[in-house]
């Protein structure tokens, strides 16, 4: 195994913390895993990793080294690309929320492939909080605010929110004018995937945001479970405009309180900030930016 080789190897170990899961992703054997990142460690004559029965994780010299891995390889990366034309190829790894992605990123990807052959485009879907180094995602799409963490962000733009509620829960409840006319009416639940409980209506009013808690026969962690839930009769619910373009058009969902809209909610691109980006990642994140603002005009 070549120098190179055999540094991809070792900042997939560093980033997964097991030397099973970097054979897997590498797809090689975990022997030929163990004696690559030995016959290293000879070489350099440092120790890089500190090994357990449960868990790898690098010593100074190795944090250093994966470091300096990160950017000779990135480095060599862009070298490779800007002779003959050569364009981003390569794995690209997004994780981004499913809803956003079927509404804003895949009615353009035909044309982001065309343009990038060689990418090879995988996406998960979720609102969890992932680990992108561990997990090998090269950048995650989110929308809300931001919690303090060491990845790097970059603002997309925002999403009107819209409150709601179907034509027969109006008939059954009555339709609320006011804030203060809210009381006695119910909505249905959203559960946030980071502290699991159920998350409360917000208002803007007079420039100032004002949060609301109505009680909820049902509650769901997915927004598409809480706009059917809402077409249902179950409950007034808060989502981003984008989501009830359809129903707001035929008449199943109406909107509720104009006059006290909700805060839009931030969308954001994060990546690991000690990693130098790719090219395949920088021209994903661009071409992105420009989607998102064409199409939340």
């Amino acid at each position: 195994m070549d120098r190179i080789d055999a540094m991809r190897l070792f900042t997939r170990v560093v980033e997964q913390r097991s030397f099973t899961q970097a054979a897997q992703d590498m797809n090689l054997p975990r022997s030929t895993v163990t004696d690559a990142i030995k016959q290293l460690e000879a070489r350099l004559q440092v120790r890089l990793l500190q090994r357990t029965t449960r868990h790898v994780s690098p010593t100074l010299d190795g944090e250093a080294y994966y470091q300096r891995c990160l950017t000779i390889l990135a480095d060599i990366e862009d070298a490779e690309m800007a002779f003959a034309g050569a364009k981003p190829r390569g794995l690209l790894r997004i994780d981004v929320h499913g809803t956003l992605a079927r509404h804003f990123l895949l009615p353009g990807l035909p044309d982001f492939l065309a343009q990038y052959p060689d990418i090879e485009f995988y996406m998960s879907e979720g609102d969890r909080l992932v680990d992108p180094v561990r997990e090998g995602i090269d950048c995650v799409v989110r929308v809300g605010k931001l919690k303090d963490s060491d990845m790097a962000a970059r603002r997309l733009g925002e999403l009107e929110e819209i409150t709601c509620a179907a034509p027969e829960y109006l008939r059954r409840f009555g339709t609320p004018l006011s804030l203060d006319q809210l009381q006695g009416h119910r909505m249905v639940g959203f559960r946030s995937s980071a502290t699991g409980a159920v998350m409360p209506l917000e208002f803007n009013v007079n420039g100032l945001p004002q949060q609301v808690t109505l009680p909820s026969a049902v509650s769901v962690s997915a927004a598409e479970s809480l706009v059917a839930a809402a077409r249902m009769g179950l409950g007034i619910i808060q989502v981003p405009r984008y989501h009830l373009l359809d129903d707001l058009a035929n008449g199943s969902l109406l909107p509720l309180l104009p006059q006290c809209p909700s805060t839009p909610m931030p969308v954001s691109l994060l990546y690991p900030r000690n990693r130098q980006l790719s090219p395949r990642v920088r021209v994903f994140i661009d071409w992105f930016s420009k989607v998102f603002a064409a199409h939340n005009q």
